[in-house]
């Protein structure tokens, strides 16, 4: 449990931005599809973004908790993934 509450910590940041494209993506296409796919891309970038520039010491806490990068950035694109389909949903439901 403290596992993913680490994780969800880390994700914290990236919400609002995540909120921000999904509306965006809605806004154009509102399939789960083509959201998914790109909520992925962006995973990947930030995933590349965090691991290869300075902010790489981000890294080093989860770590120390036994979560490796790969872990931190899947778990955090399900959730991810789990949060768009219910928004796409109800943005679809209502449009």
């Amino acid at each position: 449990m403290y596992r993913f509450l680490a994780i969800l910590s880390f994700y914290k940041p990236f919400v609002v931005w995540s909120l921000l494209v999904t509306a965006v993506v809605a806004f154009f296409n509102a399939q789960i599809a083509p959201a998914i796919a790109t909520k992925l891309f962006l995973t990947v970038f930030a995933w590349y973004y965090v691991s290869e520039t300075p902010n790489k010491r981000k890294l080093t806490f989860y770590k120390n908790k036994g979560i490796s990068p790969f872990q931190l950035f899947s778990i955090m694109f399900l959730v991810d993934c789990f949060l768009t389909i219910i928004y796409l949903t109800v943005f679809r439901e209502f449009t």
